[in-house]
């Protein structure tokens, strides 16, 4: 199957970690994120592919997606977890991905952080 939905595309290379190849993100894309005690922006699409890169380093697989559609593209919401040199991480962030002809030319992103295996079993147990 074909994907030809922009967003599905940008999830996609999300999930499977290669960002550094996704096709919609724009020339002069924005990402605009908000981690914890931090906010930053990153311009184009060469920086944004390199933040995201580190964002997204290794392959994981979504265990919840919500998507929203909202004028100019779509509210995403998702739980990716992922295992990095032997440890269980999870990530919960929310994205407001705006698109103009076919390709993402902004991410608004907020993020809880990078969650390991032990801090999930201390969340679980609250």
């Amino acid at each position: 199957m074909t994907v030809t939905d922009p967003i599905s595309q940008y999830l996609s290379a999300i999930e499977t970690a290669t960002i550094a190849d996704c096709p919609v993100i724009a020339t002069g894309m924005a990402f605009d994120a908000t981690v914890p005690e931090w906010r930053f922006q990153v311009y184009g699409a060469e920086k944004v592919r390199e933040e995201l890169g580190k964002w997204y380093a290794t392959p994981g697989a979504f265990e919840e997606v919500v998507r929203t559609a909202i004028p100019g593209g779509e509210l995403v919401q998702f739980l990716l977890r992922w295992v990095d040199d032997g440890v269980d991480f999870a990530v919960h962030q929310a994205h407001v991905v705006e698109l103009a002809g076919g390709q993402i030319v902004r991410d608004t992103a907020w993020c809880g952080g990078r969650w390991p295996a032990s801090l999930q079993a201390e969340m679980a147990g609250a």
